[in-house]
């Protein structure tokens, strides 16, 4: 079987066979899903890195407005993009588990309150200059602070204060976090000279490329940076990301060998591009999930009737069925799935007419709702946005669909009471909710406020008893899944395809493309 089950992890290494048969292969052959993984881990190991090229990827989520400044990051080509020219302190493995980065290793006081990072020598950011404790430090300092606009922020505020000692970096909690390690691989926490603060959008970091192309909207490009300290990753030349926020136009992009990679393939048109002998469907499941965001402060979605008449008008298996094309799975009005540790199963929210016409009349509103939306919130979000129009119809509700134009949507979709809307999701309950949920969050995109949900979220992140942990974290979710202005339809899988140059490739449902890593982790075959 070992044997049946080494040689089928090579076909999937090769591109011969997809992720999803040969899990459902393994299933067959009694094999866990854990082990299975493992395997294709491995098998991705063994193929033999070629260096040269220049590795090319077809991207959505690109806008005239992006920056490469860390902190401001929203869409996918920046995230994506940042990868590759920086670093954090620890990363997350496509397995789950972080591994040292920046930081060569990390410890904890008993209480989970003081956290050290032992900070490594010799790594050069893209100027020449060494990377220091200081510029960690400072990092930390620009994105923690009271004012500053960074996404991390709703994460950090559990510090209390950040010192250097030697070549570590302390940092003091206001209460015990025993996930706090994970909180230092967020994408936004890219370690920069003197943390940014003088050129934040710069582009400078310790990554594997250097930045020698910024066109926002339009390209991003880098270059092998020669003084990187690890020889696993940067195996191309150079790396070219191409913004294609059309996904008909990716897709032909990668069949005429324009790139060498793309993300976010439409659902509906996977079985139709496996036919293709030379493009390889790479899908994995994923905490992600595909969102309408009303915004809880604005009128008339201040009103918990109405959002509850919403949440009851949508009807979550036809989303599945006719957007993921059954890539994905429900959603409940919560961020949280079952592959999160704390996990705590609550009834499942169904289309209810009925229901949504009761709520809806006594929220006392009138007249048609706008929900706006884009091609570039996520794959079928217009298509998405019209299902949802049809199924709150029965209920007597009235959606105005809204099209947004794709170039510029992020910088202005949180200024629409009610819009499509994506994300990623994360390790940890704690992260997703202090990133998402947490009322002074900056990514707190519905406006939720809700003051025993924030206490009960600092009472779950210092708690290190585990079933009291786990029945904080549901009673959370139950908050959020009742009151919160996030209607949750659908968690997706990510659905990225590649080229037959493309080696290298590991599953990794932390985010596209390997975790965003692709582009430094892969390589153009000889």
């Amino acid at each position: 079987m070992i044997d049946e089950m080494g040689f089928l992890s090579g076909r999937v290494a090769k591109g011969k066979l997809s992720r999803r048969e040969f899990l459902g292969r393994a299933a067959v052959l009694g094999v866990s899903a854990a082990f299975a993984n493992n395997l294709l881990v491995t098998a991705a190991m063994a193929e033999e890195a070629v260096k040269g090229g220049v590795l090319k990827a077809g991207l959505q989520g690109g806008s005239a407005t992006d920056s490469l400044d860390p902190a401001a990051i929203l869409g996918n080509a920046t995230f994506i993009f940042s990868r590759q020219w920086g670093e954090q302190l620890v990363e997350r493995a496509a397995d789950g588990e972080l591994r040292p980065q920046l930081a060569e290793e990390w410890g904890a006081s008993k209480d989970a309150k003081v956290w050290t990072f032992k900070i490594r020598k010799g790594v050069q950011f893209h100027n020449g200059k060494e990377m220091t404790p200081a510029d960690v430090l400072a990092t930390l300092e620009r994105h923690s602070d009271a004012n500053s606009k960074s996404g991390a922020l709703g994460s950090l505020q559990s510090i209390d204060k950040i010192a250097v000692d030697g070549q570590n970096v302390v940092f003091t909690l206001k209460g015990a976090n025993s996930d706090f390690p994970f909180v230092m691989n967020s994408h936004l926490l890219v370690i920069q000279p003197n943390g940014g603060k003088d050129n934040p959008t710069a582009g400078i970091g310790t990554g594997p490329y250097k930045v020698i192309v910024n066109e926002p909207g339009v390209r991003h490009g880098g270059e092998r940076f020669a003084g990187y300290w690890r020889d696993d990753r940067g195996f191309a030349d150079q790396i070219d990301i191409v913004i294609i926020n059309d996904g008909t136009a990716r897709i032909s992009a990668l069949q005429s060998g324009q790139v060498n990679m793309i993300s976010r393939v439409d659902p509906k048109v996977v079985e139709l591009l496996k036919r293709s002998p030379n493009i390889t469907i790479r899908n994995v499941g994923s905490r992600g999930h595909y969102l309408f965001v009303c915004q809880c402060d604005t009128a008339p979605f201040d009103n918990n009737d109405l959002r509850l008449a919403l949440k009851y008008a949508i009807d979550r298996e036809e989303m599945v069925q006719k957007i993921l094309a059954g890539y994905g799975s429900v959603g409940n009005d919560t961020p949280i799935c079952n592959t999160y540790p704390f996990f705590t199963e609550m009834e499942q929210r169904k289309y209810d007419p009925d229901k949504a016409a009761f709520h809806y009349k006594k929220s006392g509103h009138s007249g048609s709702l706008t929900l706006h939306t884009s091609d570039v919130a996520f794959p079928g979000a217009v298509e998405a946005a019209e299902l949802f129009q049809q199924s709150a119809a029965k209920a007597g509700i009235s959606l105005d669909v809204k099209r947004e134009p794709g170039d510029g949507y992020w910088s202005q979709y949180d200024k629409w009471p009610m819009a499509a809307s994506f994300f990623g999701g994360r390790p940890t309950q704690d992260l997703t909710f202090s990133l998402e949920y947490l009322s002074k969050a900056s990514w707190n995109e519905s406006h939720f406020s809700n003051e025993r949900f924030d206490q009960m979220l600092v009472l779950a992140r210092g708690e290190l008893d585990a079933d009291k942990r786990k029945k904080l974290y549901a009673d959370m979710g139950q908050i959020v899944r009742d009151e919160g202005g996030n209607i949750i339809p659908m968690f997706n899988d990510f659905i990225d395809a590649t080229g037959p140059q493309v080696g290298g490739w590991v599953a990794d449902g932390a985010q596209e493309l390997m975790g965003g890593y692709a582009l430094s982790k892969c390589w153009l075959k000889a």
